[in-house]
């Protein structure tokens, strides 16, 4: 069901939240605004005379790439994982969720104000290292949180992340025209879609991640669902969540630490403050395939950077990747 956009009238709005007792009786919704550029769902900050919160619902495809379909039952993912970080020392870090209506795919969370995503760090070549730090804590802190055997196989959307993740970048013929992204990137790309030996590795872990782990993922832990207001992070965006391999989290922020700073070492500062077993091998494959993907694939990063300088990133990724 598609409720509303940004193009909704308050009036309407209003009259949901007050038929499903959302907001009281003598509060009314006075503006609707967009609070950042979401990918996945329709994100609305809703305005009304007593306070501000964010409305969230999926659609039956991505938002952004609204030719790629996705299932609608991610929104019931994201508030499961949120009521699961409502425990303990985690709870600081997460919006609350207020309401949630799964007939019509829909939350209510806590707005947490003037924040601002952390993908501008791509461009500025460095980030704040203490924020890094503890957001690599926080992730242990995740992997660690007991959840219920049927948290949600989240598999459909699963696969769709597969895709984009480890086949359609590595394809030749993907459709993907990466010298609209950039003059030369196509050929670029070309001689790692070649690679036997990478295609075996990169179809490996790609099973790993279909398959069922044993600790919660929050499973797009990147720069765009960071946010930072003065020196607190938070993290958003969890419809991704399954329970997976620990590796993927971790090298998934690995990628996005060296994109960032550019230097190989910031793994070692990721897993030294993460401070749990993992398999670095692992660790480090994961982190080459995301590098590689967020240069030659569909989902781009919001990052300038010379063809010499992606050639470099696309070397250390393959030997990271193939150890």
């Amino acid at each position: 069901m598609n409720l509303f956009d940004l193009n909704s009238p308050p009036y309407s709005i209003t009259a949901y939240l007050w038929d499903n007792r959302w907001i009281g009786p003598a509060e009314k919704v006075v503006r609707i605004t967009k609070p950042g550029e979401g990918n996945m769902n329709v994100v609305l900050r809703v305005h009304t005379n007593e306070r501000t919160f964010i409305l969230k619902q999926s659609r039956p495809f991505v938002q952004k790439y609204q030719d790629i379909q996705a299932p609608l039952e991610r929104i019931a993912v994201e508030q499961l994982f949120y009521r699961n970080m409502q425990q303990g020392t985690t709870a600081r870090y997460f919006p609350t969720v207020l309401q949630y209506a799964p007939e019509d795919y829909l939350i209510m969370l806590q707005d947490l104000g003037d924040c601002e995503d952390m993908t501008a760090s791509y461009d500025q070549h460095n980030g704040d290292l203490q924020l890094f730090r503890e957001l690599a804590r926080l992730l242990s802190k995740i992997h660690e949180t007991e959840v219920a055997d049927d948290f949600p196989a989240n598999t459909i959307l699963r696969e769709l992340n597969h895709q984009h993740i480890f086949v359609l970048p590595f394809l030749e013929e993907n459709g993907f025209a990466l010298d609209s992204v950039q003059p030369g990137l196509q050929l670029l790309s070309e001689p790692f879609k070649r690679d036997t030996e990478l295609a075996k590795t990169i179809k490996e872990i790609g099973a790993k991640y279909l398959a069922k782990g044993t600790v919660l993922l929050h499973g797009d832990y990147y720069p765009g669902s960071w946010m930072r207001k003065g020196e607190r992070p938070y993290v958003i965006d969890p419809e991704f969540s399954f329970v997976g391999f620990p590796e993927f989290d971790v090298g998934v922020m690995v990628a996005h630490s060296i994109l960032i700073f550019g230097k190989q070492a910031l793994m070692e500062l990721v897993l030294n403050e993460y401070a749990q077993q993992l398999d670095v091998a692992l660790v480090r494959s994961v982190a080459g395939i995301e590098i590689m993907r967020r240069i030659i694939g569909l989902a781009q990063l919001p990052m300038k950077r010379t063809l010499t300088e992606k050639e470099r990133l696309l070397e250390l990724a393959h030997k990271m990747i193939l150890q």
